[in-house]
């Protein structure tokens, strides 16, 4: 017992050891080696690696593309003095840990050294920006050229991230908005715009119901006076019809003629009994009456 009390410690100790010798690097990290503060490696693959323990000590910083997210909207001013409201967010990485560590993380846990790295991004691609926008109108950056802008503000700013060990991968402006009062003031003159536009095509419209109507009523006339003009003609065919009918009925036998328009006469004259005809009795109106054959002359 008393020989194997000693191996078991120095088992233990040696595991100790080896544990204090090897340290994990995760796949999402790099992992940076110091010796006595001094930065002496980094790892950039994942698996296991060796320090000296008690010499040696090892830092982790993100490997992974991260996301720098402005808080709120900020105003930037345009070429025109006027006020938008901008909200961004920025994807970037650490490329180069010992240049990061160097410039950025150094006499820093790896957590501040994150933030501090977002705070300088975020003062550059804003100083950018401000210049950026100082160039342009409100609808170039509204509209007209903002993906221009954000390539413009992605290389400029990758230049100065490079210089402390970063990348940006992308820049986005996610809202590019008039401040209230412009809006409002945008607003009322699109409001106003709509109702001239709306007044110009109700003006359209009626001066296009007047042309339609005054269309329709020319057409109307002129369809109304073509029919009358086609009834006269008809109208007129049919008493020249009529009359030469009329002609040679009376060419065959006048005297039959006379009596059968008298026999109408008398029909149309004496169907009502409440007509009353006031003539006098020596009218040639009763001429077939008091004679059949006309030829008599009528009494008193």
């Amino acid at each position: 017992m008393r020989l194997f009390a000693p191996l078991g410690a120095l088992i233990i100790a040696v595991l100790l050891l080896l544990s204090q010798s090897m340290f994990m690097v995760d796949q999402r990290q790099f992992a940076v080696v110091f010796q006595l503060g001094e930065l002496i490696r980094t790892h950039d693959k994942p698996g296991l690696a060796w320090k000296v323990p008690l010499l040696q000590n090892v830092r982790f910083f993100d490997k992974r593309i991260l996301t720098l997210d402005s808080p709120e909207a900020e105003r930037f001013l345009t070429s025109e003095k006027k006020n938008v409201l901008v909200d961004l967010f920025i994807k970037w990485r650490i490329v180069d840990t010992k240049r990061f560590y160097e410039t950025i993380a150094s006499g820093s846990a790896s957590i501040d050294a994150e933030e501090r790295a977002k705070a300088r991004l975020s003062q550059t691609i804003n100083a950018i920006l401000r210049e950026e926008f100082g160039k342009r109108t409100v609808h170039e950056v509204v509209s007209g050229e903002r993906d221009k802008i954000m390539k413009i503000v992605q290389e400029k700013g990758n230049a100065d991230a490079q210089t402390f060990g970063a990348q940006i991968i992308d820049v986005r402006l996610k809202r590019v908005d008039y401040v209230q009062e412009i809006s409002d003031s945008v607003y009322r003159r699109m409001e106003a715009e709509r109702k001239r536009v709306a007044n110009e095509l109700r003006s359209e419209g009626a001066a296009e119901k007047e042309r339609i109507q005054a269309d329709a009523d020319k057409q109307r006339e002129v369809i109304l006076a073509e029919a009358y003009r086609k009834a006269q003609q008809i109208k007129g065919a049919a008493d020249a019809k009529a009359t030469a009918i009329y002609a040679a009925a009376y060419g065959q036998n006048a005297e039959f003629y006379a009596f059968y328009r008298s026999l109408e006469a008398y029909r149309q004259t004496f169907k009502s009994k409440g007509d009353v005809l006031i003539l006098e009795p020596s009218s040639e109106f009763f001429r077939y009456l008091k004679s059949p054959t006309g030829g008599g002359k009528p009494g008193k």
